[in-house]
């Protein structure tokens, strides 16, 4: 009789739990945690800044996707408590319970992480859900429970879900362009003795105001001009207070408030590093109301001085 692998018994296992059902052996039978007609709702959170579907997966947690302005869509699990072990899980579309005679389909392992977010997808994963969603089927992701050898089965239902995901839809449509982690420091490189804006400048500049005219929890915009060390001190100090204004400039010119620019000058007294071009710049940050005031000095990428 030929000698079976641990992998190998577990497979048979998840199989059995998947397409058997009810008529697996009780010890090894999946417990499995679904919403179900009556209870599988649907929740569109939106604002110009995030898209966010939940769906409450009774006695487990959560399924939310999740779309960031200047990100693309994603999708996690979320457990009130952690039921499955970390490690890979399998990930496998099914049909529902009245739609008999459709196989299930495989589409990926998945990493089972510990703490309460216990399954993150990317953007390809997060579209095959929600396409199988829209197809009338059910995700469902399977992984051994932390405290013995049962599968753990989370399924996401598809009932109510095609309405909220046109509402999402519509809802990305009015994204801002980028979110606050991807402009909160930014960088304006300028060529040697040049103050002038490039048009990939202005894009990233107007891309800081429709972000800081949204988000009304900005407060303040610092604008730090900065020269390589090529020339006198005096010509170089000039220069970056001119790269500085340059950028103020646009941003006032554009709908800022001028009262929440500060503008200041460095010179080449802050290298960002040996190489000339990457000290040729005017560096921006944006500081909310409540962030804790930075003490560094203007070194590096979107850095400030003190004081």
């Amino acid at each position: 009789m030929p000698i079976r692998s641990p992998d190998f018994k577990r497979s048979l296992l998840l199989a059995a739990g998947v397409l058997a059902g009810a008529s697996t052996p009780l010890a090894v039978q999946a417990t499995s945690y679904g919403a179900g007609i009556e209870n599988s709702q649907w929740y569109l959170s939106e604002s110009v800044f995030e898209c966010r579907l939940v769906h409450e997966v009774p006695g487990y947690g959560r399924a939310v996707f999740n779309h960031r302005a200047g990100e693309d869509l994603s999708f996690f699990l979320e457990a009130s408590t952690p039921l499955m072990r970390p490690g890979r899980g399998d990930l496998v579309v099914e049909a529902p319970v009245w739609r008999p005679g459709i196989a299930p389909r495989p589409v990926a392992s998945v990493n089972v992480a510990e703490g309460n977010r216990q399954v993150s997808l990317g953007t390809r994963q997060a579209h095959v859900l929600a396409h199988s969603l829209l197809d009338g089927m059910r995700p469902t992701i399977t992984r051994e429970a932390w405290f013995d050898d049962r599968p753990v089965r989370v399924q996401v239902s598809n009932i109510n879900f095609a309405g909220e995901f046109e509402r999402y839809q519509r809802c990305t449509s009015n994204l801002l362009p980028v979110n606050f982690d991807q402009i909160q420091r930014s960088r304006i490189p300028f060529g040697s003795g040049s103050t002038s804006l490039s048009d990939a400048d202005r894009k990233l500049l107007d891309n800081i105001v429709s972000y800081v005219m949204a988000d009304s929890t900005v407060e303040r915009i610092f604008v730090d001009g900065h020269s390589d060390s090529i020339g006198s001190r005096i010509d170089n100090r000039a220069l970056s207070e001119e790269r500085a204004n340059v950028v103020a400039d646009y941003l006032k010119a554009s709908g800022i408030d001028e009262n929440m620019i500060t503008v200041r000058a460095h010179g080449d007294q802050y290298p960002a590093s040996n190489r000339p071009a990457d000290n040729r710049r005017t560096n921006i940050r944006l500081q909310r109301a409540g962030d804790r005031p930075e003490l560094q000095q203007a070194t590096g990428y979107g850095g400030e001085p003190t004081g």
